[in-house]
């Protein structure tokens, strides 16, 4: 396992012992950040109309497509340790 494998596994737990709850908008940054950095690029089928949430985290993900993971979880990690500070 790579260094930034593991800081991005870490970043992953860390965030599960934030204080606060992030707004939504964080909230699905952080959720399209760790799908692409740890799946890559989005493969799924876009969720039913009527399904709110699961159509905003695939509009997220499919923001980041392209992104190559690496990156993924630099910025992810990035993130967790501003939303830390």
């Amino acid at each position: 396992m790579t260094d930034l494998r593991r800081e991005f596994e870490q970043a992953a737990e860390d965030i599960q012992r934030l204080g606060t709850r992030p707004d939504n908008d964080t909230l699905l940054k952080l959720y399209a950040l760790y799908k692409q950095g740890s799946e890559g690029d989005l493969r799924r089928v876009q969720p039913g109309f009527f399904d709110f949430i699961g159509t905003a985290k695939h509009a997220a993900w499919a923001q980041l497509n392209g992104v190559p993971e690496e990156e993924a979880m630099r910025r992810y990690i990035a993130l967790v340790h501003q939303l830390l500070t």
